[in-house]
């Protein structure tokens, strides 16, 4: 049975740049919608929504949480709380920023949380891009304007400069930093006070008469910018013939068209604005019928097909995450598109074709789960034990098999070796990583057959820390680790064509493999694409997957120093076969072997992961800090002064930045710190090249 109707629905993400507040901020929702009846402070680990040990221990968020919680607009003053809202808590760690993405991938709209003192920060521009990649309506939330520095018309503004200039504040605050008390809220004209051991009391005030004329003059820029985007709501503010819900009304349409994006305001930590912002999440951003239909491709007539998010439709669904739960094993995190999910039901796994019946289905509230019998369409939940399922798997009505978009995730740019203490532990290692694997897209685990040796990579050093520290605790596995190492990647910069050839004859049947290739760079990020130009069946259909998969072999094995072949298509055009000797093997060796040839022709460069980065110093240490990093190879993009700190922004290798951390407090007494994400791949320097091959060789031998 569904809680509420479709349309009083808000399945909504707090996303942000790490320390802004995002768990605080959720922390209050939770007691103000009466989740919680006691408030869980972060920096106490008593946070519900960061649940996991290490979370706990780093007062950060690593992992995304969801939860359901609902709620009734405060200006109604209604006591049914007649909205449910399903909250995703997102890392804000650069990381951990898959959680953002798959995240927002589910989600209907997102609440972007910043830090009342530095307006937008790196990884607010990163999310705010993810935001836009998924087309997710926002609002906005400036947090902590009692710390001392904060200003909101500055932090306004930043959002203004880097991000947006669609944004609009629809309130004003009174009082700055430390007297920072009170809210005027710009569709009112009321000022608000939150007041109690928590701020649960709203009391509400007439605008003090010496801050009356400014808060008219911001409620008249308000208006001509909902006006300039609205035309129904146009002609009611020329006519002068609006009232509240008028410009509410006006609001949502133009946030829901990406046209208009609502800025709130407060201090998550001394509970003011939280409730106001729940108000704006309600009347703001979306439901999933606001957001009509969602397209997917039939599985069998690969039609394009629009789905409507109802009830009534045939079952679709995403699986948007996995995670080893140790009571309960695998939890694969879903949402409901159209259709109903219910407990025994049999569904087909798009992506996987394979049918599988549903058992436990459960709501998640952070790390509890709380038994249903089905989940409704727009709903998020989880499914225990589902088999063989991954990110980005789409389920659905096995009579109607419809293939939803997958996610894309970004590649790993660290490495580093692992080994079990004891070889008591390798197979367990070995179940261990897979389960980590399938966990998390932006880890991989791959096997050096020259040197049997098991290579982690991820997103950065906290991210694989993290798995260590998992290993450990989880898993009770103790592993030896060796030293960070860059993913570099191979790649090539002209066209070739190359034979392959597999002929072996010993006695019997025999082995005939023989293809052409084509090798072609790729525009930098696309990684890798296969062409079959095959005519008049010189090859049979059946043996071209088997090419392809020879061709992948050999690409991650690398052929310069062996790094992963990256940003490159490979054609194949010409080839012959042998009616009784060809087989999939055979065209799977030949594959290979023409494309180490090509790629050899091909011009072959190695790249390296390129980081942006932004130093933040005093200004007495600008001159040093500059001079340390243009030593690492590093490029100035931007120097920009807020107050007595100098942000210097900029792009670097990723291999000159190991110990960094240190460096920078080093040189300035403790008080410059950095922040970096990965940008993109770009050329490695030709002598930086060489010795990296030089050592590569050594290594093997």
């Amino acid at each position: 049975m569904r809680i509420v109707p479709l349309e009083k629905l808000r399945n909504i993400g707090i996303i942000a740049h790490i320390d802004a507040g995002k768990t605080t901020v959720t922390e209050r929702i939770l007691y103000y919608t009466g989740l919680k009846h006691k408030i869980g402070e972060v920096h106490e680990g008593e946070a519900t929504m960061d649940w996991m040990v290490q979370e706990k221990e780093r007062g950060i968020t690593i992992t995304a949480a969801s939860t359901t919680c609902f709620w009734s607009q405060t200006y109604k003053q209604s006591k049914e709380k007649e909205f449910q809202i399903n909250i995703i808590d997102t890392p804000g760690h650069i990381d951990f920023t898959a959680e953002v993405e798959r995240s927002l991938r589910v989600l209907d709209g997102a609440v972007v949380v910043f830090d009342g003192v530095a307006g937008v920060e790196p990884q607010s521009e990163t999310v705010w891009r993810q935001a836009d990649k998924y087309r997710v309506p926002r609002i906005c939330f400036i947090n902590k304007l009692d710390r001392l520095g904060a200003d909101f018309d500055f932090a306004l503004s930043t959002i203004w400069k880097k991000l947006t200039d669609k944004a609009i504040a629809l309130q004003m605050p009174v009082g700055k930093e430390s007297d920072f008390w009170a809210i005027i809220d710009l569709i009112q004209m009321k000022m608000f006070s939150f007041e109690g051991k928590y701020g649960e009391e709203i009391k509400v005030h007439e605008i003090p008469q010496d801050l009356f004329q400014e808060a008219q003059e911001k409620r008249q820029f308000l208006l001509e910018k909902v006006a300039e985007n609205d035309e129904i709501f146009m002609e009611k503010f020329f006519s002068e013939s609006f009232n509240e819900q008028d410009i509410r009304e006006a609001i949502r349409r133009q946030t829901l068209n990406y046209n208009l994006v609502p800025v709130f305001l407060g201090s998550a930590l001394k509970n003011k604005g939280i409730q106001l912002l729940l108000d704006g999440i309600v009347d703001y951003l979306p439901s999933p019928l606001d957001l009509g239909t969602i397209k997917g491709e039939h599985l069998k007539t690969k039609e394009k097909i629009e789905i409507k998010l109802n009830d009534e439709e045939p079952l679709t669904a995403l699986v948007f995450k996995i995670m080893v739960d140790p009571y309960v094993g695998t939890l694969s995190y879903i949402r409901i598109y159209s259709g109903i999910l219910k407990r025994g039901q049999t569904v087909l796994n798009v992506s996987k074709n394979e049918e599988i019946r549903i058992g436990r289905i459960v709501r998640m509230h952070a790390n509890f789960k709380e038994e249903v019998e089905e989940l409704h369409s727009g709903d998020i939940g989880a499914v225990v034990g589902l088999k063989n399922s991954s990110t980005g798997d789409t389920l659905s009505d096995p009579k109607f098999p419809i293939l939803l978009e997958k996610i894309q995730f970004a590649e790993p740019v660290i490495s580093m070796k692992i080994e079990p203490k004891t070889k008591a532990d390798q197979e367990k290692l070995g179940l261990a990583l897979n389960a980590l694997v399938n966990e998390d897209p932006t880890f991989r685990v791959t096997h050096n057959q020259e040197t049997m040796e098991t290579i982690i990579s991820g997103m950065g050093e906290l991210h694989l820390e993290i798995k260590v520290d998992r290993l450990k605790r989880e898993f009770g596995i103790d592993v030896n680790v060796g030293k960070p190492q860059v993913a570099y990647r191979e790649t090539i910069t002209k066209t070739a064509e190359a034979e392959g050839k597999y002929i072996r004859q010993s006695g019997g049947r025999g082995q005939y493999g023989h293809v052409w290739l084509r090798v072609e760079p790729l525009e930098r990020g696309k990684h890798f694409e296969f062409v079959n130009a095959i005519k008049g069946g010189i090859i049979p259909d059946e043996f071209i997957p088997a090419i392809e998969k020879g061709v992948r072999e050999a690409m991650e094995k690398g052929v310069l120093a062996g790094f992963p072949i990256s940003d490159i298509r490979v054609t194949v055009f010409d080839g012959s076969f042998h009616e009784v000797d060809s087989s999939d093997f055979a065209f799977r060796i030949a594959g290979a072997i023409a494309l180490q040839e090509a790629v050899k022709k091909a011009g072959l460069v190695m790249l390296e992961p390129i980081m942006k980065i932004f130093i933040y110093t005093p200004d007495e240490y600008l001159g040093d800090v500059t001079g340390d990093f243009l030593s690492r190879r590093g490029k100035i993009e931007n120097i920009e002064t807020r107050e007595s700190i100098k942000i210097i922004e900029g792009l670097v290798p990723l291999a000159e930045m190991f110990g960094y951390a240190t460096r920078i407090r080093s040189i300035t007494q403790g008080r410059g710190f950095y922040n970096m994400e990965f940008s993109h791949y770009d050329f490695v320097p030709q002598n930086i090249q060489n010795a990296l091959i030089e050592e590569r060789v050594a290594a093997r031998k």
